[in-house]
């Protein structure tokens, strides 16, 4: 609706500004004003939409359920005419504009974080936020435009690109081994110090292995006294001898070739943990996205997994 009364088309990016802000200070620094201009134009929309779309605080503003709404359908509007000016070329189809990427800590800052270093001298009109996660955000938020995750998405509305291949490994250091002994079976690791990683949705607590041939793999509860959400700190504690982990191959892979780190039960086959770039359908024609996407997929097929 246009007018003096309604919604404003203007504001929709205004307001998807202010919500993805922790403050209304933050908001204003942004967008370029002050944060009276913020809260006074808040205030507004406020008025002549009826309902309260912040809940403002002195250190920080959260979104009402109306809020929560406005942002949800801003952001999918704003994508797609984004997305309409590419297709008509009113952009030339150079990649352009903020690019927010997610992927999880250890795995984003030494694999993730160099690619964007590369891309961004390739693609200078693009500006890259990166964003790391113990435990990545739901898909369904849209808070990202591509998240680089462990396993394909689930959802029909979500794209996978394939990135790369990767297993999980049950590893420990020759330290921990020569005086604890090594597990031949997986009911052996009930008299192990597992070391416990907490992140995403992963059962807490519960191993699943299964042998060559099984149909299905065996769950395996296992115990420690060391629990982290942050992967390498896990792996730091086994490397110091302190117990077994169950870990991707990507982040203990140089810590196998060099012997400080071995591979326990590899009979048994672990969980796969393939690598894909993942977004939603609606942005694949941004050219900022398709160009990131193809990008992670070169560099990390130069890789040679």
């Amino acid at each position: 609706m246009t007018g003096k009364t309604g919604l404003q088309p203007s504001e929709l990016g205004f307001f998807a500004a202010v919500a993805t802000a922790a403050s209304l200070s933050a908001a204003g620094r942004d967008l370029g004003v002050s944060t009276a201009a913020v809260s006074k134009r808040l205030a507004q929309m406020e008025a002549r939409l009826g309902v309260p779309l912040m809940v403002r605080t002195t250190r920080r503003a959260s979104l009402t359920p109306e809020g929560e709404l406005l942002l949800e359908h801003a952001r999918r509007i704003l994508g797609e005419i984004e997305a309409l000016q590419h297709l008509i070329g009113a952009a030339g189809g150079r990649p352009s504009g903020l690019l927010r990427v997610n992927a999880t800590l250890g795995f984003g800052r030494m694999h993730v974080a160099p690619v964007i270093s590369e891309y961004i001298k390739r693609h200078p009109g693009v500006d890259v936020q990166l964003q790391l996660s113990a435990d990545p955000p739901p898909l369904a938020e849209d808070a990202f435009d591509v998240c680089v995750r462990f396993g394909s998405p689930p959802e029909a509305r979500i794209v996978g690109r394939f990135l790369a291949p990767n297993r999980r490994l049950l590893c420990a250091s020759p330290r921990y081994l020569r005086a604890h002994g090594e597990p031949r079976t997986p009911a052996d690791l009930a008299r192990h110090n597992c070391i416990g990683i907490r992140q995403g949705s992963d059962a807490y607590g519960v191993w699943r292995l299964a042998q060559a041939g099984a149909a299905r793999p065996q769950a395996v509860h296992v115990r420690g006294n060391l629990t982290t959400n942050d992967g390498e700190i896990a792996v730091s504690w086994a490397l110091e001898g302190l117990g077994i982990i169950m870990r991707a191959e990507w982040d203990i892979e140089r810590y196998l070739r060099s012997g400080r780190l071995v591979q326990v039960l590899p009979q048994y086959a672990t969980p796969e943990a393939d690598i894909y770039a993942v977004y939603h359908r609606r942005h694949q024609m941004l050219p900022r996205v398709r160009s990131f996407v193809d990008f992670l997929t070169e560099r990390f097929a130069r890789l040679g997994r």
